[in-house]
């Protein structure tokens, strides 16, 4: 008896696997729930966040608080910074108020404006001090072209100058242990050493020589005197001078005068101008 021909094998193959499936198409995944979950929490999150900084009534300036002053007052201080209490504390502009500050008060030399949260802002406030002054209408006040400023409602009152030569505040009483400062231009070279230099760079120039003296003799000077770039003296108690000279080599000079002086206590005159040829004179 004859087996099944190839024919009936292939219809009994077509049988069992049945009809042919359609082809597989791409699913549209949705969304997992979690993820629209997180989405929307971080949005509620970020608009709260906002809200709170800007909206709400809890992140406001309340307080102005200061520090570091010392001839200014606080009162002062927080009026010129005029900082917008009421207002949300993230909106106020910390680096106009330091510029304020620094333009209404140069007897600021620095200042940092801070956030204190949740309801402050604090000003930090380094002061210029003095390390020369110089009496208003007389030398060291004088205009682009050397003139002195003479009368006027400042007249008779003291400047301040600081270590760079900035002049920053007139008060009426001058204050003690600071040295006055003498600018009298030689006057057979005055115009060519005001030209050259000018006023401001001749006081610069003091105030280098006042910040390279010993601390001993900056305690008993009483004034540094400017003729000229390179002529620059000082007055000490008892009627002792020193000649300097120039502001360079400061710290060469400054150790060269505490020996000379030690070397000759009774003299009254010592000139460390060139100090490789330190001198002293009188008794």
């Amino acid at each position: 008896m004859a087996g099944p021909t190839t024919a009936d094998r292939g219809e009994r193959h077509k049988l069992k696997s049945g009809p042919p499936r359609p082809p597989r198409g791409r699913r549209l995944r949705l969304p997992r729930p979690p993820v629209l979950i997180v989405t929307a929490v971080v949005l509620l999150l970020g608009a709260a966040t906002v809200w709170l900084l800007y909206g709400s009534q809890w992140l406001r300036v309340e307080r102005v608080t200061t520090s570091g002053t010392g001839v200014l007052t606080p009162a002062q201080v927080r009026a010129a910074a005029a900082v917008p209490v009421g207002a949300p504390l993230i909106s106020v502009d910390t680096g106009d108020i330091e510029d304020r500050l620094r333009r209404k008060l140069p007897r600021i030399d620095s200042v940092e404006v801070v956030r204190s949260w949740p309801h402050g802002i604090g000003l930090k406030v380094t002061e210029r001090e003095p390390v020369l002054i110089v009496e208003n209408g007389t030398n060291g006040t004088h205009g682009k072209n050397g003139e002195n400023r003479k009368g006027g409602a400042n007249a008779g009152k003291f400047v301040e100058i600081d270590a760079k030569g900035v002049r920053f505040a007139t008060v009426q009483k001058a204050p003690r242990g600071v040295p006055r400062l003498e600018l009298t231009p030689d006057q057979s070279g005055a115009a060519a050493s005001l030209r050259r230099f000018g006023p401001d760079r001749l006081v610069r120039e003091a105030v280098r020589v006042a910040g390279d003296l010993p601390p001993a003799v900056a305690r008993d000077t009483r004034a540094v005197r400017v003729r000229s770039y390179d002529d620059v003296s000082l007055k000490l108690s008892g009627g002792r001078t020193v000649a300097w000279g120039s502001g360079e080599k400061g710290d060469t000079k400054a150790t060269i005068l505490t020996a000379l002086m030690k070397a000759a206590p009774k003299a009254r005159h010592f000139d460390v101008s060139v100090p490789t040829a330190p001198a002293s004179s009188g008794s």
